[in-house]
Parts: C-alpha cells; structure tokens; sequence
C-alpha cells in the first residue's frame, strides 16, 4: 500500500493530493493542514518515495499503474468518491483517473503539469542514467529544476537523492510513455489547472493546452513561482485550491446572500478579520452550504423553526436578523406573529414579549432600510 498521511475531520470531504516525481508526501506540508479545515486530506508517496516501498512499482510502468495504486489506497480507506490535486507526475495520476474513473472524481485539481511530458526520450535517457549512477547526481540539479533562484526546501531535495533509484526510473518510464492529449475532451469532473509562471519544466503553456481542451476547465498562472508551486507559493496554491473545491462555501455564500440579504452579508464580510475567517467559511460552508440547502424542508419552514429556536435561546440580535430573513422567505406578518405566539406557549411569555418586540421593530421598518 502506498504510504500516506491523512489530516483533518473522517467525516469530511475527501481529497486526496498527490507528489511530483522525486519528492514526498511532504511536497504539500504548507497547504495541506489549511485544506484539512474543511477536507478529509489524504497525501500519498510515489513508489520508492517517502515511505511508500519500492516494489510497488516495475520497469516499462505506465501512469495507469500509479493510478490504480491511488484507488487502492482509497478503497482501502473507505473513500468511494473524492476530490483530487496533484503535481506533475502527481497531475498526470489527477487526469488519469478523471478521464478512466470519472466515476470516483468530484474535482480536479492539476498544478504544475501536463497532458505529456515532451515526448519520450528525455524520461527514457533519465531512466537509464538513474539506473546506471543512483540519484546523487541528479539530486544536485533539484533546485535548478523546481524553485526560482535562491529558493530552496532542504527537505525536498533530500526526498530526492534518497529515492529508491529502480523506483524512480520505473515512474520516469510512466512519464515517458503518458500522453493524454486526445482524451482530455472526455474529462468530466470541474478542473482546475495552476501554472507556475517561471516553470521550466512545464511551462505555462502545458497548462493552458489541458485548460482549452477540458469542457469548463479554468487556469490560473502563479508569478514568481517554479515547478513545485504549493512548496515556494504556498499562500497562491492555497486560495486557487480553496476556491475551486470550496464548493459548500461558495453554494453556502450564494444561498446566504439569498436568504439574508447583500446589505447584511456584504457587513458581515467587511468586518471579516484574520481571527474570524475560520469562523466565516464555517457559517458559509456548514450552515449555509450544507444545513440550509438540504431539500428536506423549503426556507419558509426552516425560518420558522430558526425563529423559534432564538427565542428559546433569548438571540434577539439573530432573531431581528432573521426576521427580515424570514420575509425573504416569503411569510407574512402574520405567519411571522403566529410563531412567536407559539413560542409563548413552549418557551414562556417572557422570551415571547421581547421576541414580539423585536419582531415589531424590524417588521416596522421601511422597505429597503437597514439589513432589508
């Protein structure tokens, strides 16, 4: 089995990240605990990488290969379905696996690679040098090859020059004979793809090719960063990749807007700090996004045991905002006044009184004042 680390809540959405060629799991030590907030992250070794042993990998392996090893590994975890972002050779699995098992990617995320990888000599001469003389010289040109100058991750370079040398030849043969440019038209799942601007590797261009064939795909280009993108930028990586499989959030601010008003929103997110952004995207992305979309009740109903609840609890800042919510959603003053006359039976007269003085002040307000 593939070497692993999983982070962040089991019961949240998967999404699985995969490496480029030489490095670890490691590769994402600055993305993945924030994408752990809101996902299930599951990061894997390549084949005599990291932790990962030698021997799941063979000479002439192709990139099917690796990607059958990723479904194992999620089967073995109890993940049916999953979100997916990798880097170069690590791209290369994302694509495969959205184009033969569409079945089992929500999302797609491919950073700094290709649909080939300029033909198959350069990985075959690769090979045969790393099977010749080890990792040791190659390991010296890393930087030169994934960072800007003057950039560097210690840690990554040494991943590199302790690679299995078989195993990394084996990959460089999967590299060599991956070209899947006549399928990527077949690719389903939404895609993102993120260049590195100064990527000599796979160049922006290689980006842009999978972005304009992949029906709906979308590109974003990172200045001042090389091959390994989430290591020298992480911050950039960070908001394409939130964005993109943010999808809870993004549907949970739209339905908030809709519900609450921009007004109120628009203030809500204006007064938005450092300290409060967690607990912003918790709102949109659970409340919002998973609690109020849920089909099982319509908003009108949803509002009126939302009222309820804050009379019970005694919110009546919240109860006045969703007052105006629930006229958003469509009941009448009279609905309105009718919940509140039954939470003075079930939460006492007392909460009722202010809730009903809440209610009135807000009620009374003229149409397109505050939080209308």
């Amino acid at each position: 089995m593939l070497n692993h680390l999983s982070e962040g809540p089991s019961s949240a959405p998967p999404l699985l990240l995969g490496p480029s060629l030489g490095t670890s799991y490691a590769l994402w030590d600055k993305v993945a605990p924030e994408l752990s907030t809101a996902h299930r992250v599951i990061r894997w070794d390549l084949p005599g990488h990291g932790g990962s042993p030698a021997d799941l990998i063979r000479p002439g392996a192709t990139v099917a290969d690796l990607a059958g090893l990723v479904l194992a590994l999620a089967d073995s975890l109890g993940v049916e379905r999953f979100a997916y972002a990798g880097v170069s050779l690590g791209g290369a699995v994302g694509l495969h696996l959205a184009l033969h098992h569409p079945e089992r990617v929500s999302s797609l995320a491919v950073i700094c690679s290709s649909a080939h990888f300029n033909g198959a000599k350069p990985w075959q001469e690769r090979a045969a040098l790393v099977r010749a003389e080890g990792l040791a010289k190659l390991a010296l040109s890393a930087n030169d090859r994934w960072f800007t100058p003057g950039f560097t991750v210690p840690e990554l370079v040494r991943d590199h020059r302790d690679a299995d040398p078989e195993a990394y030849a084996a990959c460089c043969d999967a590299l060599a004979a991956f070209d899947l440019r006549d399928g990527l038209a077949g690719i389903s799942a939404p895609t993102l793809l993120v260049a590195g601007r100064d990527d000599p590797a796979t160049p922006p261009a290689h980006l842009r090719e999978i972005a304009d064939a992949v029906p709906g795909a979308s590109l974003v280009e990172i200045p001042g960063a090389s091959h390994l993108a989430p290591a020298e930028r992480p911050e950039a990586v960070l908001t394409a990749l939130r964005a993109h499989f943010g999808g809870d959030a993004k549907r949970g601010m739209a339905v908030r807007r809709e519900v609450l008003g921009d007004a109120h929103v628009d203030r809500a997110q204006g007064r938005q700090t450092p300290f409060t952004a967690r607990f912003q995207d918790f709102i949109s992305r659970y409340a919002w996004g998973e609690i109020w979309t849920d089909g099982t009740l319509s908003r009108r109903e949803r509002s009126m045991i939302t009222l309820t609840a804050l009379v019970a609890h005694g919110h009546y800042e919240e109860l006045a905002m969703h007052v105006r919510a629930a006229r958003r959603n469509g009941l009448t003053p009279e609905e309105i006044g009718a919940v509140l006359l039954q939470t003075a039976v079930y939460c006492g007269v007392p909460a009722a009184n202010s809730a009903f003085a809440t209610a009135q002040r807000v009620l009374a307000e003229k149409e397109g004042g505050a939080g209308a």
